[in-house]
Formats: structure tokens, C-alpha cells, sequence
């Protein structure tokens, strides 16, 4: 059994808090002056259960257009609503601002209820139904049934009653599956238990212990208790109203229009992608950055409208645009939101979100409204691809937030685009890119590396992190190395170590650079074991410091000499006749002493001493005191 949530709308003392009280038994206007003034002022909130047991939440929304705020708090995240007009009234100008909210926020489901049925006659309350039909026809409630009620005498309540079960019937199941987020419509204190917050639970579950964030703020805080309908329950379910008392959160720390959710769920931002539509009653057209009342969820939040593809938008007329917010607020991809203008303070329109997390988007530009265009109607397939292409490297579980997806969705659409060679996933799964960002890095990399041997062509290929910082800021290095990984597997560059090369690159000197090396060995080879130093090396081939340890890098890589210290280098082969000239001393004597090294060798302490601490390193030998014996 799913949970839903009604929600009455309707002009101002048209008999919604009666309506309520007669269907639940429960009073909803509660403050001191709503009871003084006889109409509402703040949501009120009743459980109401149907005959088979089912419980049903019930939002009961101010009607006076000085709370339409409030209204709009409540209306956010109904499933169902009881549209009222009185009878003895019928349609007045909250009737209608009422029904444009309900029509903006996509509630497709309804009842239009006929309250105070019981003040007038048969034939006045067939115009007023006639009035009705035709305010209804090209809205959402267009077939929405009709029912003449009275609160007062009881009459038509048990026929409403009959059709909010059939209606709840037809309602589609809210996903209790999904991550759990809660717009926040209230926030008061308890004595002895502190901060609670109560809201519409859109999605998820909420579970006692669950450690939720407070969104944009953001604020951590840990889920205490949890009541529904007044009744201490261990989790809540999407569709149902819940009150949330959370640990170590003040009541200053929360307003009204806060978002309860998982950590890393949503992004706060200053800037959303919207298509964007005027109500075709409205009384006035809006121009391109108008500062407008923006509502979203329970958030109330000043803001201007970019209009991307014109300069005044007219009643009736839909566009793309951005949303420039003052403060920053929380989305996903498919909500529903309302404007209304600055001042006077009337609904004018509405519109979904495309883009929660948008950047400064250039006007009239084809190529932007045509990814916005897909964005909005694309399939899930297509809709995902765009998002992977403008944020270039992602992990697949933020495209999850940002798309409104769950994760099993995501990783289809993925595989698909995957296996139609549209976008990389790079090891070991975390980032997605799509493969036209991965051919054109790959072209920019071949470019850098391809001069990197030509200006050091005895190196055996371009360090790693040069080549992730001339690649560009963008890719950081945990995203390189996976980049790099995913090249390797085209065979785009070869595999080394921490040097990137071209696939079968072979240093290769010049031949300048075949002298001088020439000249090294010979010089190294003529006193294997006292070696000119490298500044006598320098001399020799005529070159500087850069330049000689580029031939002497050369030369190890060949595996032709070998680093002793930094300033001395040896011959490989000269090297191996070392270790067996000390093997035989140590056979016939049992026992390595510097001095006879240097006998031996015809060598000096100034290069005997740094060679046996070399052997000591590779650990050929090991020193005992001042002598030393093979390893």
C-alpha cells in the first residue's frame, strides 16, 4: 500500500478548513489568530484513512493572496488536490491563481469540490457548476469529477469520501526506493527533544539513526525521532508527511525551503537550466532579466530570468532560459517550479528544471538550446550523453543526482552508449567521458609527446606529470592516471613507468650527440676505476651541466654505465669486473678491506669508497665495522 498526500486549494473563506474538519474530525487552523480571523494563515496538516485502511496525509493551504507563499509551500509535492469553491461565491481571483499553481506544479489529479452547497438554490448551483467547467477546460482538472458538499450539515461528504478512494486508486506509486529528500514546510522546537522539521517526504525512505544533510546550508544532522500522523514510527516512506526531530541542529539554523536529504544528493547553486512558460491569463509579458519570486519546493527565493532565445516572453508563450538566483537553492533535473512577479506579487508562470547546477550560458547561441532541447525530451539515453559530454569528466553516480536517475538506470544508459562508442568509462569505473573528449586530449597528448622527443631525443619518454599539467587544469591527477590507463589500452602511447612515449619510440641521438657519448665511454673506459667526475665529463664533450646529464641519462637507460654517486659514474662492464675482483678477495682472505680494494684496482679512497657503497646499497657486500664480507 503506497502513501499519498491530498492537498485543498481554493479562494479565501471558501470553506477549506471545514471541508477538512468534516472529512478527518480534526481542527487544522491552530494559531490564535487564524482561529480570531476565521480563515488560515499558516498550512495546517490532518491524517484522514480511508475505508481499507489506507492513510491518507491532508494539506490544508491558506487561501488569502497575502499567503499564497504559504499555499505554495504546501501545494509542493501533493499527489491529489481538492480544488474548493463556495457555492454561494463561486470562482473568485484565488480560484483561479490557485488553480494556475496547481497547473504550473503538474498536479494532474483532482476534485473540484462545491463547499456551503447547503446556502443556495438547485438553480444557482448549476450556473456555478457551468462557471466551473468552463474556468476547468484546457487544465489539468479539466475531467477532474465534481461533488456538492456542505461541511456544516454533513451533506455530499460520504459521496466526496467515495470518490478521494477511487481517486487515490488511480494514482501512480511514489518511488520508496529512491533517495530519501524532504523539502522542508515548517520548523518549530519540542520541549525536551529540541529542533523537529515536518514535510512531504517526495522520495526514499527515513530511517531512525539515518545521518541526513540540510541542504543548501549544508548541515549535518543525525534523525533523532520520526512521527507520522502524530504516531512515533522507526522509518517514513515517500508520499508520507512526516515531522523529523533531528540532533545537535538549532532552530535558527533552519528556515522553511531547506531540503532534509542524503549527503552528496543535491548541489546547491546560483544558476539553473529551465524551460520556462507564461500563463496564457497573465496580465503582462516578461522581459529578459526581470527580477522575479521564484518558487521551488517549499523555497521561496528572489531571482532574474535569462531568456536565452528572446528578449520578452509574452502570455501563453514557453522558452529556454536560466534562472539567476540571489540565494542559493537545491533541485533535480524535472522539477516543477513557479514565478511570480516582484511586485505586485502575481503568479505569471512556471516550468521545469532542466539543468539543476548551470553555468553562465551564452544567448541565442543554436548549439546551447539544441543540448537544452535534449535535455528536456531527449530520451534517458540522449539526456545522459549531453550531460557527459558538457561536464567532460564525471562519475557515473553524480549523473545519477543531477539526472534524477537511480543508479541501476545510469549504468544501462551507459553500457549503451558505451558499446555504440560514444563515451569511455575509465578504470576502475568512476569517471565517464565521452569519446570525443577522449580522442581530441588523445590527439593534444600524441602533439606534446611527439615534441618532447624531438627537443630530448635521448629520453625515453615525457614524465607523467608534465604531461598532465601542459594538458590543462582540468584533469587532476587521480583522472590522468585513469585517462592514461584507458589510452594504454588503444595503444595510443607504450607503457612505462612514470614516462609516457609513443608506441614503439626508441631514443635515438643525433649525430653530435653520437660523438660526444662516444667520447664519455672512451674517456670512462680508459681509467675504469678512477673515471673522470661529471664536471670533467662536462668538459670533455664541451657541454653544461643540463647537457651532460642528458648523454649520462642516455647512457644508463642503454644499460652501457652506471650512477655510483652524483658525481661519479662507471662502466657497466667495469662494474661486474669490480665484483668479481672483491668475490676472489673475499674467497682467499674471507674478508673485504678498503685499502686492498684500492691496491687491487690501482684506484684511490676518493672513488674506492663511494663503489663499495654502492655494492653496499645493491647489497652485494655488507659492512661490518670497517671491513666488509658479500652479502
Amino acid at each position: 500500500m503506497h502513501y499519498v498526500i491530498i492537498g485543498t486549494a481554493g479562494h479565501v473563506d471558501h470553506g477549506k478548513t471545514t471541508l477538512v474538519k468534516a472529512l478527518t474530525g480534526q481542527e487544522t487552523d491552530k494559531l490564535k489568530e487564524e482561529k480570531e480571523r476565521g480563515i488560515s494563515i499558516e498550512l495546517g496538516f490532518a491524517s484522514y484513512q480511508l475505508e481499507n485502511g489506507q492513510k491518507i496525509g491532508l494539506v490544508d493551504v491558506p487561501g488569502h493572496e497575502r499567503f499564497i507563499r504559504q499555499m505554495l509551500a504546501g501545494v509542493a509535492g501533493i499527489d491529489l488536490v481538492l480544488l474548493i469553491i463556495a457555492a454561494d461565491e463561486g470562482v473568485m481571483p484565488q480560484t483561479r491563481e490557485h488553480l494556475d499553481i496547481i497547473s504550473l506544479l503538474n498536479v494532474k489529479r483532482g476534485i473540484v469540490v462545491l463547499t456551503k452547497a447547503d446556502l443556495v438554490d438547485p438553480d444557482w448551483l448549476e450556473l456555478v457548476k457551468e462557471d466551473v467547467k468552463e474556468l476547468l477546460a484546457g487544465t489539468p482538472l479539466k475531467e477532474a469529477p465534481l461533488v456538492s458538499v456542505s461541511g456544516k450539515t454533513g451533506m455530499g461528504i460520504a459521496q466526496l469520501k467515495e470518490l478521494i478512494a477511487a481517486e487515490v486508486a488511480k494514482l501512480p506509486v511514489r518511488p520508496a526506493q529512491g533517495r530519501p529528500r524532504l523539502p522542508i514546510d515548517r520548523v518549530f522546537t519540542v520541549a525536551g527533544f529540541g529542533t523537529v522539521v515536518t514535510g512531504t517526504l517526495w522520495s526514499g525512505k527515513i530511517m531512525l539513526g539515518d545521518r541526513l544533510v540540510i541542504y543548501p546550508k549544508p548541515l549535518e544532522a543525525k534523525v533523532r525521532n520520526i512521527q507520522v500522523h502524530g504516531e512515533g514510527v522507526e522509518e517514513a516512506a515517500a508520499g508520507q508527511r512526516v515531522a523529523i526531530n533531528l540532533g545537535n541542529i538549532s532552530l535558527e539554523q533552519i528556515d522553511r525551503g531547506d531540503v532534509l536529504a542524503v549527503p552528496d544528493m543535491l548541489i546547491p547553486t546560483f544558476r539553473m537550466d529551465v524551460e520556462l512558460t507564461m500563463l496564457a491569463g497573465s496580465s503582462q509579458s516578461l522581459t529578459h532579466r526581470q527580477r522575479v519570486r521564484i518558487h521551488l519546493g517549499t523555497a521561496e527565493v528572489l531571482g532574474r530570468i535569462s531568456l536565452l532565445d528572446k528578449e520578452e516572453l509574452e502570455p501563453g508563450e514557453t522558452a529556454l532560459a536560466q534562472l539567476v538566483l540571489e540565494k542559493e537553492m537545491v533541485a533535480l533535473g524535472g522539477d516543477r517550479f513557479v514565478i511570480r512577479s516582484y511586485s505586485p506579487m502575481v503568479t505569471i508562470g512556471g516550468g521545469t528544471v532542466i539543468g539543476p547546477e548551470a553555468k553562465k550560458a551564452k544567448r541565442y547561441r543554436k548549439d546551447i538550446l539544441e543540448k537544452m532541447q535534449v535535455k528536456l525530451a531527449g530520451t534517458p539515453e540522449e539526456k545522459l550523453y549531453e550531460f557527459i559530454r558538457e561536464r567532460a569528466f564525471c562519475d557515473w553516480q553524480r549523473l545519477a543526482k543531477e539526472l534524477n536517475y537511480d543508479s541501476a538506470q545510469v549504468k544501462l544508459n551507459l553500457n549503451l552508449l558505451q558499446e555504440t562508442g560514444k563515451v569511455a568509462i575509465l578504470h576502475p569505473g568512476e569517471y565517464v567521458v565521452a569519446e570525443e573528449k577522449v580522442l581530441e586530449l588523445a590527439a593534444k597528448a600524441k602533439l606534446l609527446v611527439e615534441g618532447y622527443h624531438r627537443e630530448f631525443p635521448l629520453r625515453i619518454g615525457m614524465p607523467k606529470e608534465e604531461l598532465r599539467t601542459r594538458l590543462g587544469g582540468e584533469i587532476g591527477q587521480k583522472i590522468f592516471n585513469a585517462l592514461l590507463e584507458y589510452w594504454l589500452t588503444k595503444d595510443y602511447f607504450a607503457k612505462l613507468v612514470d614516462k609516457v612515449a609513443l608506441p614503439n619510440y626508441r631514443p635515438s641521438p643525433t649525430p653530435d650527440q653520437e660523438q660526444r657519448l662516444t667520447k664519455i665511454i672512451q674517456a670512462l673506459e680508459k681509467e675504469p676505476y678512477q673515471p673522470p667526475i661529471k664536471k670533467e665529463l662536462a668538459t670533455i664533450v664541451h657541454m653544461s651541466g643540463e647537457g651532460i646529464e642528458e648523454l649520462l641519462q642516455f647512457l644508463i637507460g642503454q644499460g652501457k654505465i652506471i650512477k655510483i654517486s652524483e658525481e661519479i659514474y662507471l662502466m657497466a662492464d667495469s662494474l661486474k669486473q669490480l665484483q668479481q675482483i672483491i668475490a676472489q678477495l673475499y674467497q682467499d682472505k674471507g674478508e673485504i678491506v678498503l685499502g686492498e680494494v684500492r691496491d687491487i684496482t690501482g684506484s684511490s679512497r676518493k672513488y674506492i669508497l663511494p663503489l663499495l657503497e654502492y655494492l653496499d646499497q645493491i647489497k652485494f657486500t655488507r659492512r661490518t665495522g670497517e671491513k666488509r664480507v658479500l652479502y
